[in-house]
């Protein structure tokens, strides 16, 4: 009879408990282990990942931050670019609608002569109401020649040099307008103020005049020309023992905003000061 070696011996040993196992397993009995090895492993891949991660980020976030600030100092750039970009374009079109309206006002009053001009300057002093314009002598602008703007009358050349003009506004306290109140037909005299106010002087005790009466040039005195809009009548005072009425105006002109204006260069006023009367001393 045939004995078995050792090395027989073993083999069959395996041989059994490697079938035994997979009857085990085919039994079920491995499925609790099984499953505790694998939510071993699941949990231990998933901690090596979470520090794997931050590894990962904390090597890489300083050069994302620098990247993230230039990309922020660019897109603030190009904010502020789009920014002044509408800027322009709004006063381009405010300067266009203003423009377009000189120039309906010109075609609307064919029977003067105008010359566009740009206000480039202020007078600082806050008693005097002046401007400078962009034209002069060499454009043909003479003193005294009306200027207006779309709306309305915005005072007179004071001073003139080759190629700019000093232009006293109405609300000037020494510049003085013959006037017309339109619905009553009565004349009055505009008065500037320190204040940059206007005032009518002059007003007839006998005149019935409303709130809201509309004021325009009369032409009288020879330093306008007639029915240059004005303004309106704000108030009116009217006392018994005063020989003429007085009155607050409201200009159509926003003397603050105005930009651009028209010389009336075909009017040349009248000095009508020697033809008055001279008062007795």
């Amino acid at each position: 009879m045939k004995k078995f070696t050792p090395r027989s011996l073993q083999t069959i040993i395996i041989v059994l408990v490697s079938v035994g196992l997979v009857a085990m397993a085919l039994g079920g009995f491995f499925n609790t282990a099984t499953s505790r090895v694998g939510q071993f492993i699941v949990n231990a891949q998933t901690w090596i990942s979470i520090r794997y991660v931050a590894v990962v980020d904390f090597l890489t976030v300083p050069r994302d931050v620098a990247s993230l600030r230039q990309r922020n100092t660019e897109l603030e750039a190009e904010v502020a670019r789009l920014q002044t970009q509408v800027i322009e374009l709004q006063e381009r079109v405010t300067e266009t609608e203003v423009l377009s309206a000189l120039v309906d006002f010109a075609r609307a009053n064919p029977v003067n002569t105008y010359k566009a001009a740009t206000i480039v300057g202020r007078d600082p002093s806050p008693f005097l109401r002046y401007v400078i314009i962009n034209v002069g002598s060499n454009d043909g602008i003479r003193t005294g020649m009306p200027v207006v703007n779309d709306r309305g009358l915005v005072g007179r050349v004071d001073a003139v040099a080759a190629e700019a003009a000093r232009v006293q506004l109405i609300t000037d306290p020494a510049s003085q307008v013959n006037v017309r109140l339109q619905g009553s037909n009565t004349d009055a005299l505009l008065i500037g103020s320190v204040t940059g106010d206007l005032s009518l002087d002059m007003i007839s005790q006998d005149a019935n005049v409303p709130v809201g009466e509309v004021v325009l040039t009369s032409g009288l005195g020879g330093g306008f020309p007639p029915n240059i809009l004005v303004g309106q009548v704000l108030s009116i005072r009217k006392l018994d023992y005063e020989l003429f009425q007085q009155a607050t105006v409201q200009p159509v002109v926003d003397f603050n905003q105005v930009q651009f204006v028209l010389v009336i260069i075909n009017f040349r006023p009248v000095d009508i000061t020697p033809l008055i009367p001279s008062q007795a001393p």
